[in-house]
């Protein structure tokens, strides 16, 4: 059984890599359904070994969400994750205080009760509501935090993921400092609609995800939907790269060229001419305006 090295730093909470070098982590990868490339499968274990995040920047729909979910699955980690949207706050990210717990604590006290002593109760840790964050940093397990879509949250959003992200503990003012037993593995995702900040970025290792090369995403696909002949994956594979190559409101995302490979076998299609391309195109293109683009362009008539 490998055994996994034990590094502790003064002030740091322990790191414990579970990766033994970049060639196992490719391949423990390839086993979880995710097939990497050395650059990907690099960067991904110098994260683990360095205990350091690694933020994944790159177009919506390359992989980087199901790049942490399959490190997870590697590593039989526990996946906690933080969906990053517009007017996410500390008390849905970090932690919040159950009131309607404590305000029954309160009623229930007698009258002459001193304020000192209820307070004490109230702000206990059965009070306590744990958000994803707090979550992450206080399980003594192998973890794995998403912060997925970092990009979406408000800049606001960055100041909490400092403390994280620089030591790995959370400060609540009622209960004290609480430190992480063990360091989580942490990836951020980003579809770069926003720049982040330079505090933010210097705590992570960087990794840019793009669409794959053609042979890459067939290898993916083939993968993914076995059933799938190689002709038709070669086929499926180029004309979703030229639609790629359209100026579309939405590109199709690997996932998509995953479920149109699915629909052509659950159809029973060997072929994708224009007449599959045309019935089907709903599976990998979501707006109007880019199935009449595609449609002109491809000459699907």
């Amino acid at each position: 059984m490998r055994q996994n090295a034990v590094l502790e730093t003064e002030g740091d909470p322990v790191l414990q890599p579970q990766f033994a070098s970049v060639e196992d982590t490719a391949t423990r990868l390839g086993a979880a359904g995710y097939l990497t490339d050395h650059a990907i499968a690099t960067t991904v274990f110098l994260a683990d070994r360095l205990g350091k995040p690694l933020l994944i920047e790159g177009p919506a729909g390359v992989g980087k969400t199901e790049l942490a979910k399959s490190v997870a699955l590697a590593t039989n980690s526990e996946l906690i994750r933080l969906q990053c949207y517009e007017g996410l706050d500390e008390a849905r990210a970090l932690y919040e205080w159950n009131y309607k717990k404590q305000l029954l604590r309160i009623q229930a006290a007698s009258d002459d009760t001193a304020w000192d002593e209820i307070h004490d109760d109230v702000f206990a840790e059965e009070f306590l509501l744990s958000r994803p964050l707090l979550t992450a940093i206080r399980n003594p397990n192998p973890t794995v935090l998403l912060i997925d879509e970092t990009d979406k949250a408000d800049v606001e959003v960055e100041g909490l993921l400092l403390e994280v992200l620089s030591d790995f503990q959370v400060t609540i003012p009622e209960l004290g400092t609480i430190e992480a037993a063990r360091r989580p593995l942490v990836f951020l995702t980003s579809n770069a609609t926003r720049e982040l900040s330079e505090a933010l970025k210097r705590r992570c290792l960087y990794l840019h995800l793009d669409y794959p090369a053609a042979d890459r995403e067939k290898a993916i696909v083939l993968s993914r939907v076995p059933e799938v002949a190689e002709q038709l994956a070669d086929s499926l594979v180029r004309t979703v790269r030229a639609l790629r190559a359209l100026e579309l409101k939405k590109s199709p995302s690997i996932a998509e060229t995953i479920d149109w490979a699915k629909t052509l076998v659950a159809l029973g299609l060997d072929t994708l001419d224009e007449q599959a391309v045309h019935e089907t195109l709903g599976v990998v293109l979501k707006h109007a305006s880019d199935h009449t683009r595609a449609i002109e362009q491809l000459k699907l008539n």
